[in-house]
């Protein structure tokens, strides 16, 4: 038995499965290449790990990390591929063009972009790039250099993450949010009405970690939206996933400089050869930066005494897939090559990746969805899935097609909660179900 909590109309879906294509495309896609189709990405050999966080950075060199692919199994998301490889979901879906975000065909083999050119900034404390959606905290260890490296969300838009100069001011374990007039008023326009302050726990959006900057109302802070990160989706913080906020928090003293850039173009050297790394600039910074870049390629080719291949560095920067690509050789004969790639065994478990409950006939459910396409049914499931907080969802089979359902939950307070998160975040009309009735 159902009791109508709202009516599902065909356009909530649609206009969902529009905000997905919407955020996780990028320009320049059908330009794009593959990473089969370049010899210098083809797998070198196969390894159980790969490192993510930690890398030394040699003296004299700017490129860090290495890139990997890993191949698909079912139910694999590109969020939950991102999160447990450390990566922003920009930065997977950039470097993999048309693979399904929320879909992705099993045995698909994908490019996962560790390999990072560091921002050209001194290297000291805390360096985010707005642009790669990436932080960079420098430290020295004995006579060595080690950079820990760490995927953010950042500000939208309408509220930007500012860049300049700051420093750490203060840090507080499980924040309580104290809620800005100017976010509570969008929130009541929508019909969510927020309390002035959040205390710790799954409802906080500063998860549990803050590091308060010394400009006044800005943070480094978790989240309890983890599929956010690699998103312009904050109103001007810094966004991290829960397990690297705790690392960064941990490892980060009051008065740490952190210095906010936006970099969209960086060039790097290591092991002789010269790469070029390019992303989707912020809105009117992309000329600026890419006469910067361009002065500094002419630098290294005068340097190299060999002629650049300008034809391939605007192919690069067109298909800004957020990769260190290989542009120049700097001594001919002496330098060692790009790295080769490595293929990633694929976990037994992804970290952080939703687990759903079992179905209980007693429970309460939301009906999401009834759709004829299994695809678009998996798709609204796995979108539901990972809000924050989760929303368990998903997809059961009748006659003629798909429903998508949220749930269980304990009592009608809750399903009502969960429909109306889903109206709010979503735009989904839900329908409350009631629990079966025993006898």
């Amino acid at each position: 038995m159902c009791r109508f909590f709202g009516l599902l109309l065909p356009s909530s879906w649609l206009r969902l499965i529009a905000l997905s294509v919407f955020i996780f495309s990028l320009p320049g896609c059908a330009a794009m290449k593959s990473a089969q189709e370049n010899s210098w990405l083809a797998p070198d050999h196969l390894e159980k790990e790969i490192e993510r966080n930690e890398f030394p950075v040699a003296r004299g060199e700017d490129v860090i990390g290495r890139l990997a692919v890993i191949r698909l199994e079912k139910g694999d998301t590109l969020p939950d591929i991102a999160r447990h490889f450390s990566l922003g979901i920009n930065a997977i879906s950039a470097a993999n063009p048309g693979v399904d975000v929320w879909v992705p065909e099993a045995g698909e083999r994908i490019l996962l972009p560790l390999n990072f050119i560091l921002p050209d900034t001194p290297r000291k404390g805390i360096v985010v790039n707005l642009a790669t959606k990436r932080l960079f905290q420098f430290k020295e260890d004995k006579n060595s250099l080690v950079v820990s490296t760490y995927p953010v969300g950042v500000g939208t838009k309408e509220r930007p993450t500012p860049t300049g100069q700051m420093r750490v001011a203060r840090k507080a374990a499980r924040p309580t949010w104290y809620v800005p007039a100017s976010i509570a008023e969008d929130h009541r326009k929508k019909g969510d009405l927020l309390p002035a302050q959040v205390p710790p726990g799954p409802l906080n959006p500063l998860g549990e970690y803050a590091l308060y900057l010394s400009k006044s109302g800005y943070l480094i802070h978790g989240t309890n939206k983890p599929a956010s990160i690699g998103l312009n989706a904050s109103n001007g913080c810094l966004r991290l996933y829960p397990e690297n906020v705790e690392m960064l928090f941990n490892d980060t003293p009051v008065n740490t400089p952190v210095l906010i850039v936006n970099q969209p173009y960086l060039i790097g050297q290591r092991d002789g050869v010269v790469y070029l790394e390019a992303h989707t600039p912020l809105e009117d910074s992309g000329a600026v930066e890419l006469e910067k870049v361009y002065a500094k390629l002419k630098n290294f080719e005068k340097k190299s005494a060999a002629a650049l291949d300008w034809k391939r560095v605007k192919e690069v920067q067109a298909e800004a897939r957020g990769i260190p690509v290989p542009i120049l050789e700097m001594s001919q004969g002496r330098a060692k090559g790009a790295a080769k790639i490595i293929e990633v065994e694929h976990p037994a478990a992804l970290y952080g990746r939703p687990e759903l409950p079992e179905l209980k006939l007693e429970a309460w459910y939301v009906l999401a969805a009834d759709l004829r396409d299994e695809i678009e049914a998996l798709r609204i499931a796995a979108i539901i899935n990972h809000q924050g907080p989760p929303i368990p969802a998903r997809v059961l089979t009748k006659s003629n097609g798909y429903r998508v359902i949220a749930g269980p939950f304990n009592d009608m307070s809750e399903a009502k909660d969960a429909a109306k998160r889903l109206k709010i975040d979503l735009e989904i009309d839900g329908i409350l179900i009631e629990p079966v009735k025993k006898g």
